[in-house]
């Protein structure tokens, strides 16, 4: 017989399925993602090594829809703006992969490539070095959230029948149409980046 037209099994693969059970299930293991792929546990371990080298396949995986040319534009500001909405549109789409990634360490070379530019980005624009990595860490806090608060109802709030919080009832009455998570953004974003050309301005 023959030699297969296309491998049976790669790191692609992998990830993609990794991937899918992430987003339906919340979490994966080796042996489904070998069951979904129709082969042997020992078989993914030759291309991946452990649970936390599919960790960081997924890392990549999502940090691929990351526009890392954002990272160019100029002024920094509006650099850091954009990356931080590609950033959150990303994650948007896998919000259940949130909890597993940031609890692991970030190895994988193509996404520390993504940081190395970030951190140029902020050194170009005059940034002190000791500012550098608490700004991008704020900044990814703040995307991470609102890309979790994405995945919540659009309403968070069930008012309890006897009217005893008037001012709640009132406040969310008046508040904006939908898209309650996208005006939290962005009011967020905007008072982030306020403070952090304050920053800045400071030296």
């Amino acid at each position: 017989m023959g030699r297969p037209s296309k491998a049976l099994l790669d790191r692609q693969r992998i990830a993609a399925t990794a991937l899918d059970l992430v987003d339906a299930e919340g979490d994966f293991s080796v042996p489904k993602i070998a069951r979904r792929l129709g082969v042997q546990t020992a078989s993914v371990y030759h291309h991946v090594e452990g649970r936390a080298g599919i960790v960081e396949l997924l890392r990549v995986r999502i940090a691929e829809d990351i526009d890392a040319a954002t990272l160019e534009l100029r002024p920094w500001d509006a650099a850091l703006e954009a990356w931080a909405r590609s950033y959150r549109a990303a994650f948007a789409a896998h919000p259940r992969a949130i909890p597993l990634l940031t609890t692991s360490q970030i190895a994988a070379p193509e996404v520390l490539a993504q940081y190395e530019r970030g951190v140029a980005t902020l050194l170009e624009a005059g940034f002190a070095l000791e500012s550098v990595m608490p700004v991008i860490t704020a900044l990814e806090n703040l995307v991470l959230g609102s890309a979790l608060d994405l995945a919540a109802p659009e309403v968070m709030w069930e008012l309890a029948p006897d009217g005893s919080t008037p001012l709640l009832a009132r406040a969310l009455a008046a508040a904006p149409g939908p898209g309650r998570a996208d005006q939290a953004f962005e009011l967020a974003l905007g008072a982030f980046m306020a403070h952090v050309r304050g920053l800045l301005r400071e030296g």
